[in-house]
């Protein structure tokens, strides 16, 4: 496998992993908002909550969202399988469930067979965990992913097997999950030999992590991994795995940052002895995400409207606008990130470094805001409905860095004259068949703009791009690329294009499909 191979295998892995955080993110909101509203605090507060048919249905709300985080490795297992495989993903799914119960189901075995069964008392302090009512070894969402990997590799490699006539039942797609359960038996009895070493590892790296600098690394690295699609990698190390450490409450132990998190904030809550390690687990969280979204970005936003030609500044302003909105309320920065990461990269590494410092400043200062999104309702819900979070100092801090930004962006966009949004002498600030939804003619103009249906391989998507495998550059029509509304195209790999669009890219991805 070549590095261009590589590099985009990798680019495939990290969309994966957007399906099952796309489905924590909402469920952590309702989990958030239940969990917060059920504290004695709240009640004190707000009496109507005590009320026995409003805190049934709110307890009930949380008992039923916590099913997803209670089976957080079998939500990535699927969503890898189904990410990954490209033949028949319906096929790597069921695989993948199979695989997964086969899994866990042999650690068990492993540990009856080696006599290492803990009791269930003490088991999490021994990295066992009871899922699904089995106990077996706690590898969390890596398990999962893991699984979920397998499950892809078994789709492509066996989906069109020939038995012989014996056994021509479990031949094809049939042999698929087959297979995978042979492998994740196989794997579940050798894993638990290395996972020892590579815990190990793991928590070493978790040294930078969680030192008083680690939140800079955390925070920037994600920022500049977004232009390469690997931020959602970047993310789940920490955040699931051992190097983000591994936490004991309640004499429970719990290996990365979301599952600790998850405990604190929704089951033990702000006036539990557990509150204080907050500020250790949200610094890699949400609050980051925040700074960007509500303060860093109308800076910037800003700086771009007030850098632009004036004969440009009424139709750029609202386009700017709705960038910054679609941040605020979507959580998706993209758009207005690739108007200069490509156009100016020192710039971006400069904001990336400002996010940086923002996190170890948050982290300085004991906020504890937030879970995974960073929007102005999960910092309504997690800052402002939650007790001893501290959200004062994120504003404070956050109003700090916004007018630093500012005056960087702005200086160094007339310094430079980088042609950010208005000032370009030919702009592309029609988005009408976008706003009109127009999907069907956006994806006309794409296969048209890209060198017709015969010349795309693949068309994917993630939360605001498509991302389309090419077999020649060389016809590509930018002008007519650029007439379908998108904020703008790039190639990260030489017949690799992602094509921005925003959270509609769905959609757009769908009618396209029906092109092609």
């Amino acid at each position: 496998m070549n590095k261009r191979k590589i590099g985009d295998s990798i680019q495939q892995f990290g969309r994966t992993l957007l399906l099952p955080i796309g489905v924590l993110a909402p469920i952590g909101m309702l989990l958030g908002i239940s969990g917060a509203l059920t504290q004695d605090y709240m009640v004190d507060k707000v009496p109507f909550l005590g009320n026995e048919a409003v805190n049934t249905i709110l307890v009930s709300i949380k008992t039923i969202s916590n099913v997803v985080f209670d089976n957080i490795p079998l939500l990535f297992a699927m969503g890898v399988a189904y990410g990954m495989g490209k033949k028949d993903k319906g096929i790597s799914v069921f695989a993948s469930v199979a695989g997964y119960l086969t899994l866990i189901v042999a650690m068990n075995v492993w540990l009856t067979i080696t006599g290492t069964m803990a009791d269930p008392e003490v088991m999490t302090q021994q990295g066992q965990i009871n899922i699904l009512g089995i106990q077996t070894v706690n590898i969390s969402a890596a398990g999962g992913i893991l699984t979920g990997l397998i499950a892809a590799w078994a789709t492509e490699r066996f989906y069109n097997l020939e038995l012989p006539a014996a056994l021509a039942f479990f031949s094809g797609k049939k042999s698929v999950p087959i297979i995978t359960i042979g492998l994740m038996a196989t794997v579940g009895m050798l894993l638990p030999f290395v996972w020892t070493y590579f815990v190990g590892l793991l928590t070493n790296l978790s040294t930078i992590f969680l030192s008083v600098v680690g939140p800079f690394f955390t925070a920037a690295g994600e920022r500049l991994f977004i232009p390469f699609g690997l931020h959602h990698v970047w993310n789940a190390l920490f955040r699931f795995t051992e190097a983000g450490g591994s936490y004991v409450i309640d004499g429970k132990t719990y290996v990365g940052v979301v599952p600790a998190i998850t405990e604190i904030l929704f089951n033990q809550g702000p006036n539990s002895e557990y509150w204080s390690m907050m500020p250790k687990l949200s610094r890699f969280m949400a609050q980051q995400q925040m700074l960007v979204v509500l303060f860093l970005f109308p800076a910037i936003a800003f700086a771009m409207y007030k850098a632009a030609y004036k004969e440009n500044k009424a139709y750029v302003k609202s386009m700017l606008v709705t960038m910054v909105l679609t941040a605020l309320l979507g959580n998706v920065t993209e758009p207005l990130e690739f108007t200069f990461v490509f156009l100016a990269p020192l710039l971006y590494i400069v904001y990336a470094c400002i996010v940086g410092i923002g996190a170890v400043l948050l982290s300085l200062a004991d906020v504890s805001i937030g879970y995974i999104r960073g929007t102005i309702f999960d910092f309504t819900i997690f800052g402002l409905l939650y007790e001893n979070s501290r959200w004062i100092f994120l504003v404070l801090i956050g109003l700090g860095l916004a007018v630093v930004t500012y005056f960087i962006f702005y200086w160094a966009i007339i310094r430079f004259d980088i042609k950010t949004p208005g000032r370009e002498e030919l702009q592309n600030v029609d988005s009408t068949l976008l706003k009109e939804k127009r999907y069907d003619e956006i994806a006309s103009k794409v296969v048209e703009a890209l060198g017709g249906k015969e010349n795309i391989l693949n068309v994917d998507n993630c939360i605001t791009r498509l991302r389309i495998d090419l077999k020649e550059v060389r016809d590509i029509d930018k002008e007519l690329l650029n007439s379908t509304g998108c904020s703008g195209f790039f190639f990260p790999t030489a017949k690799h294009i992602h094509i921005v669009y925003g959270t509609q890219v769905e959609f757009i991805k769908n009618a396209v499909d029906e092109k092609v």
